[in-house]
């Protein structure tokens, strides 16, 4: 008896879909995602995600012909990004779940945060240092 295939969940998904989005050569067609993702996904289901992914504005469509070509706008990070947007949109207390945000960080990752902080607070920062350790 063969075990029966993992289920992935909705971010894996998302992941994968934004993957395989990332490596290809232009935008593309939803069966093209399809097949770069093993084929073992209903084509529903991947033009979900990319549904999903396009209301959280990491992904992006254009029509062509009758159908569309979807192409990555977030990479992974851009992507667990707009989702902690999204949670942190959704509660009545920012201040409170920020607070427990960083209260919650490793020293590395509150010494990362600080430096970013940090850079977008400069004229001319773009938001986006990568000081790790310097």
């Amino acid at each position: 008896m063969t075990a029966p295939a993992r289920r992935r969940g909705q971010g894996e998904l998302e992941a994968q879909v934004l993957a395989a989005l990332h490596h290809a050569p232009g935008p593309v067609a939803a069966a093209w995602v399809q097949e770069r993702l093993g084929g073992d996904l209903a084509y529903t289901t991947v033009m979900t995600i990319l549904s999903r992914l396009r209301s959280k504005n990491a992904v992006t469509r254009e029509r062509s012909g009758r159908s569309f070509l979807w192409n990555a706008v977030a990479d992974e990070a851009g992507l667990a990004a707009l989702r902690m947007r999204r949670v942190l949109d959704g509660e009545d207390d920012r201040d409170a779940v920020l607070t427990s945000f960083v209260t919650s960080l490793s020293a590395d990752d509150e010494e990362l945060l600080r430096a970013l902080l940090g850079e977008r607070g400069r004229p001319g920062g773009a938001g986006h240092a990568h000081t790790h350790g310097g």
